[in-house]
């Protein structure tokens, strides 16, 4: 009895033991063909999502997390996201991407994409961290099966982890994407959403397949092939694989070359028949305002340490404002009703409380709309109307909408909860940082070659997306279909994707019905990639 109580115990200690190890998550993930995800922030949330938007089309797929937390932390985290993941597992393990047996444990090797995520708090640490968990990957004896993306967070330390990484690693620059993209939606609005629609996986998105068929094809054919996508670029096999974005029609598609389409789905689209139809973003003399309780004489010298040289300047002058952006009274004291382009920042020094910099973006946006619409030149004769018919909330709503016809607001929120406050009033468009900069990720992880489309439409030079008038195609009621108007872009050597009607609020990207024809009004506008 004695012998067997031992022998009971050792059995009982070691089953103990085990169970504790599983749910601490130091267990061997048995998994391959998998997405990895190195590290913990805000993001992941979104990316996760994006993720299982992009796997379903297969009925699902395993993503594994890597980070140093509690494993049972991290799946009730998961857990409160509160979204289907559409077939899709998570599986989370404890421990450091800096060590190999941590790496081993979650089956590196074997993964089709890793993702490196960015820690929060000071950037350059945080880009420190991120080189060394890629000396870590390339280290790993059996070698990686699949691409890393690392996401950074300062423009200025990407070449040193291309360096180390070569070929092996894609990299998203999170702030430089989102300063980019704040211009260009500054400058066009509703952009933001189109953006958002491309670069999530539940619209239209982009994708690159090499069709036989097609070789010999010139590319103006090529682009009205797709009865569901829209052809944009060819990667072109003479070239090393290079990919051209918006082409001349002229280009004759070669043995090896791939197209690059905007698509549902990688497997929603396949070449048909010919349809039978017929500062360097800003003018010169532009001002930017500076309003923020950074000191003036500090400015000069983060700008610098920021990479800009103030001497290069030549369409913008600079001018200098101080200021708290959430007290009435300091913006009361700029001309708030004479800018076109309003661009609220997330607070750097509140980015840790996400919640905490979305309330301050929200409160400057709102004093600032109220602001300007307390000095729109129709407020007088519209005075009279508002006391008879009684203060409502509606009427201030109505009023802050009269005021973003007359500027532009873009607001860096890093929450998606924030989204709906800020979209229910459409008083705003938005840049939503932590999602989009996810969505760049997951798309990156799902094909490397993609970044190269990305980076090439973020830059300030080189083809990007526009929101172009109806009158630039057609006239008033004109009634064509949507491959006739892809021809008409063509003269202006562009590649429309999409659309947005004068009576709708979302765009529509890669319409279907392509050749059925409809009748069109000057309110319309068209969304394309074209190069300035």
């Amino acid at each position: 009895m004695l012998i067997f109580a031992m022998m009971l115990g050792l059995v009982s200690d070691a089953i103990s033991e085990k169970v504790d190890s599983l749910r601490k998550g130091k267990s061997e993930v048995i998994e391959s063909n998998h997405i990895l995800i190195l590290g913990w922030s805000d993001k992941l949330g979104s990316l996760l999502k994006q993720l299982a938007i992009a796997n379903q089309s297969v009925g699902g797929g395993v993503v594994v997390v890597l980070a140093e937390r509690d494993k049972e932390e991290m799946e009730l985290d998961i857990t409160k996201l509160e979204f289907d993941f559409m077939g899709t597992s998570v599986i989370c393990r404890s421990g450091s991407p800096l060590i190999m047996a941590d790496l081993k444990k979650v089956s590196v090797s074997k993964a089709r994409a890793i993702i490196v995520l960015a820690t929060d708090g000071n950037a350059d640490q945080s880009d420190a961290r991120a080189l060394r968990v890629v000396l870590s990957l390339i280290g790993v004896k059996e070698g990686l099966r699949g691409h890393v993306v690392v996401e950074m967070s300062d423009l200025d330390n990407e070449q040193l982890v291309k360096l180390v990484g070569g070929e092996l690693v894609e990299t998203v620059v999170a702030h430089d994407v989102i300063g980019r993209l704040m211009i260009q939606c500054a400058l066009q609005p509703g952009l933001a959403q189109i953006w958002e629609d491309i670069l999530g996986f539940d619209s239209a998105e982009f994708y690159i397949k090499r069709w036989p068929q097609l070789d010999g094809k010139r590319f103006e054919d090529v682009l009205i092939s797709f009865p569901n996508a829209v052809p944009c670029g060819v990667k072109i096999s003479a070239e090393g694989g290079r990919i051209r974005l918006n082409p001349d029609d002229d280009y004759m598609l070669k043995e090896g070359d791939e197209v690059l389409v905007v698509a549902e789905d990688d497997d929603t689209y396949a070449p048909g028949r010919l349809p039978q139809v017929l500062e360097a973003f800003l003018a010169p003399g532009s001002e930017l305002w500076m309003f923020n309780e950074v000191a003036t004489k500090d400015r000069e010298k983060k700008l610098i340490d920021g990479g800009l040289d103030l001497t290069g300047l030549e369409n913008i002058k600079l001018v200098h404002r101080e200021g708290n952006a959430v007290i009435r009274r300091h913006l009361e004291s700029l001309p708030l009703e004479t800018f076109d382009s309003i661009l609220i920042l997330a607070d750097e020094s509140l980015e840790d409380s996400v919640v905490h910099s979305d309330s301050r973006s929200l409160a400057t946006l709102l004093l600032i709309r109220d602001i300007q619409s307390k000095r729109l030149p129709y407020r007088e004769s519209k005075v009279t109307q508002i006391r008879q018919a009684g203060y409502s909330h509606s009427s201030w709503i109505r009023e802050m909408q009269q005021a973003s016809d007359k500027s532009i607001i873009i607001s860096e929120i890093l929450d998606s909860r924030t989204r709906n406050l800020v979209s229910v009033s459409k008083i705003s468009d938005y840049v939503l940082s932590n999602e989009l900069v996810s969505m760049a990720l997951a798309m990156v992880a799902e094909d490397k070659q993609i970044n190269r489309v990305l980076e090439e439409l973020f830059a300030e030079e080189g083809n990007e997306l526009y929101i172009r008038p109806a009158e630039f195609y057609l006239y008033d009621q004109e009634e064509l279909c949507f491959y006739e108007i892809m021809l008409r872009g063509r003269k202006r050597n562009e590649i429309v994707i999409g659309y947005r009607l004068a009576s709708a609020e979302r765009a529509v990207i890669n319409p279907p019905d392509k050749g059925i024809r409809k009748k069109w009004s000057l309110g319309d506008v068209f969304i394309v990639i074209a190069q300035e």
